[in-house]
């Protein structure tokens, strides 16, 4: 995939669209965790829809809902908008329960294209990768950022790598289920 205007614009636009919001618990730009997004979704042939729903993919649920999916499918097509949306958990404000929301999102996985499993793999395990850094650095303290606390995100991330080895295999699949199993080692012995 070459970038192209498309790509240009809406990393831009994420970038608009993000530049107030940090990672949770962090002072790390929230734009740097949508750029490593797409960097994966790039480095597995992802085509260019996907890498620039890979840039939008938190969008809608956290940077203004409606007015944004509409905004979304106006500048860059239906396609990237109907990712964008399939990674979508929920615009609902406030936010349904966690654990129902995060089954709800799991079981509509089980049916996803393969282009929303990309980009929402993609997302799992960039944040996993920062899950497991934190983690190292933070050891138990972590936990607090999280709304599912410690044996809800495990729970988490341990179905998604289930589901993407089985729907999604592959190199990045494989690394978030090696990222995975090293977080919990690391917690149990935490």
């Amino acid at each position: 995939m070459r970038p192209g205007p498309r790509f240009r614009s809406a990393l831009a636009f994420a970038a608009r669209l993000h530049e107030k919001q940090h990672r949770k618990g962090t002072g790390t730009t929230y734009v740097g965790h949508l750029i490593g997004v797409a960097a994966l979704v790039i480095e597995d042939g992802g085509s260019e829809d996907e890498a620039i729903a890979a840039l939008l993919h938190d969008a809608i649920e956290d940077q203004g809902g409606e007015w944004v999916r509409r905004e979304i499918r106006r500048r860059f097509g239906p396609r990237v908008a109907r990712i964008v949306e399939a990674c979508t958990d929920t615009d609902q404000i406030p936010k349904p329960p966690w654990r129902p929301r995060k089954e709800e999102y799991l079981h509509h996985l089980q049916s996803a294209p393969k282009s929303v499993l990309r980009v929402s793999l993609a997302d799992k395990l960039h944040n996993a990768r920062a899950i497991l850094a934190d983690y190292r650095r933070l050891g138990d303290r972590l936990w607090r950022r999280f709304k599912g606390k410690r044996a809800g995100t495990l729970w988490y991330y341990r179905e998604l790598a289930r589901l993407f080895a089985r729907r999604k295999p592959g190199p990045m699949a494989e690394e978030l289920a090696r990222t995975v199993r090293e977080l919990e080692r690391l917690a149990r012995r935490g």
